[in-house]
C-alpha cells in the first residue's frame, strides 16, 4: 500500500472550463478517503486524476513518494472499481478476476491461489464458475472488487460503486467494503454524492464543491464542527436546522432570540466565546441537529446529571414522522420549519403542543454574511 498526496492541483480545460480549483489533500498509508460532495463538484474528475485517466493541468498527484502526473494508468499500480462494474460478460468470474493476472503473466498455480483467497475473502467461491448474467448486482460488484483485490495495488479507487444498488444492497454491500478495507489495511480513494456512506466508511473525508475542498477531516470533525454552512447542511441525515436570529447580551453571556408560534423564548448560549462576543446584538445563525432538539423528558433523563441543561420550549407540532427507533416532529421557528428527533412515545401529534428541548452544547454558530462558523470555544 502507499499513501497519497495531491498538492495544489488544477483542472482547467481547453475551453476555459475551470473545474479543480488547487486542490490539497494528505492521506496516509492504509487511510480510507472518502471524496463526497454534490454533482459537478469535481470529485470525479479528481479520482480519474489520480488514476491518470484526465491530466493534471498544474499541481503534483504523489503516490508513496513517486509524482505520477506523466506516469500512464498501467503503472501507477492502482485497481479501480466503477460504478457500472465493468465485467467481461462472456468470461465467468474466475476468468474476470484472472484477467489482470494473466497480462502480467503470474504463473497459473499462483493465479489459482490468488483467485481462490480473493474468492473466500469476499465469500464468493460458490460463484467462481458463473458469468456475469447469473449474478446479482451486488455480486457482480463483489466481483469487480476481487478483481481489484486480485492486483494487490498500492491504491484503491472506487467510483460510486454502490450507486448501481437498491437500498438494502447499498447497505450490505457498504459493510462489505468497510471489512475489506479493516482485513486489508489497504489506502482507498472512494467517490460518493452519498454523505451516510461518506460518514460510515471513510477515515477521511473531503467535502467539495464547486471544484474547491470545503473542509478535510475525520467524520466526527466534520459533523460537530463543520467550518461552514454548505458541509453543516451537506452532511448529516436528517440536516442541520439553521435558524436566523439575534444573539442577545444576557447578564455575563448571551442567547439566541427563538420565535415560536407569536412567543419569544431567550436560549442561554453556554460559553460566550470572543468569535461570540463579536456578534452581541448582530444576527446569527444557529445551527443545530434534529437530535439536539428532542422532547423534554428525554432531554432530561439524558441530562440530570450534567451541568448544562437544555432549554424547554413549548410549541406546537405541524407534522411528524415515525422512523422506529424515533419520530421526527416538524415544528416552525424563527420563520423555518426546523426537523427534531423525539422518542416514539413521546406523543407528539400534528396540530397538538410539545414541550422540546433545545440543547446548545451542541449547537454551532454562523456568520450569515461569510457563512463561516464562528469559533464557540465549546
Amino acid at each position: 500500500m502507499a499513501s497519497l498526496s495531491i498538492r495544489n492541483v488544477r483542472k482547467v480545460y481547453p475551453n476555459g472550463a475551470d473545474i479543480l480549483k488547487g486542490i490539497d489533500l494528505e492521506i496516509e498509508d492504509g487511510q480510507f478517503l472518502i471524496l463526497v460532495g454534490g454533482s459537478g463538484c469535481g470529485k470525479s474528475t479528481l479520482l480519474n486524476m489520480i488514476a491518470g485517466l484526465e491530466t493534471v493541468s498544474s499541481g503534483e498527484i504523489l503516490i508513496g513518494d513517486r509524482v505520477v502526473n506523466d506516469v500512464p494508468p498501467k503503472s501507477r499500480d492502482i485497481a479501480m472499481v466503477f460504478q457500472s462494474y465493468a465485467l467481461y460478460p462472456t468470461m465467468t468470474v474466475r476468468q474476470n478476476i484472472e484477467f489482470g493476472l494473466n497480462i502480467r503473466k503470474v504463473p497459473k498455480n499462483e493465479q489459482d491461489r490468488i483467485v481462490n483467497q480473493v474468492a473466500e475473502t469476499l465469500q464468493m467461491t460458490h460463484l467462481l464458475d458463473r458469468k456475469p448474467a447469473m449474478l446479482s448486482g451486488g455480486q457482480r460488484q463483489r466481483v469487480a472488487m476481487g478483481r481489484a483485490i486480485a492486483r494487490d495495488p498500492s491504491l484503491f479507487l472506487f467510483d460510486e460503486p454502490l450507486s448501481n444498488l437498491d437500498a438494502k444492497l447499498r447497505v450490505e454491500m457498504r459493510a462489505e467494503i468497510k471489512l475489506l478495507h479493516q482485513r486489508l489495511g489497504a489506502t482507498i480513494v472512494y467517490v460518493t454524492h452519498d454523505q451516510i456512506e461518506a460518514m460510515t466508511l471513510g477515515d477521511r473525508i473531503a467535502v467539495m464543491r464547486d471544484g474547491v475542498v470545503q473542509q478535510f477531516g475525520s467524520p466526527q470533525e466534520i459533523y460537530d464542527k463543520p467550518d461552514n454552512l454548505y458541509v453543516a447542511g451537506f452532511i448529516g441525515s436528517p440536516s442541520m436546522n439553521f435558524l436566523r436570529g439575534k444573539l442577545e447580551p444576557q447578564g455575563a453571556g448571551a442567547s439566541f432570540v427563538l420565535e415560536h408560534g407569536g412567543q419569544t423564548t431567550l436560549l442561554p448560549v453556554p460559553e460566550l466565546s470572543p468569535g461570540l462576543r463579536a456578534h452581541l446584538g448582530k444576527e446569527i445563525i444557529l445551527g443545530i441537529r434534529p437530535e439536539h432538539v428532542t422532547d423534554a423528558d428525554s432531554a432530561r433523563r439524558a441530562t440530570a446529571d450534567a451541568v448544562y441543561h437544555p432549554t424547554e420550549v413549548d410549541c406546537v407540532v405541524e407534522m411528524t414522522e415515525p422512523t422506529g427507533p424515533d419520530t421526527l416532529v416538524f415544528a416552525w421557528f424563527n420563520g423555518v420549519r426546523a426537523t427534531c428527533r423525539t422518542h416514539p412515545r413521546a406523543g407528539a401529534l400534528p396540530g397538538h403542543d410539545v414541550k422540546l428541548a433545545f440543547d446548545l452544547s451542541k449547537a454551532v454558530f454562523f456568520d450569515p454574511a461569510t457563512e463561516r462558523r464562528i469559533d464557540t470555544g465549546i
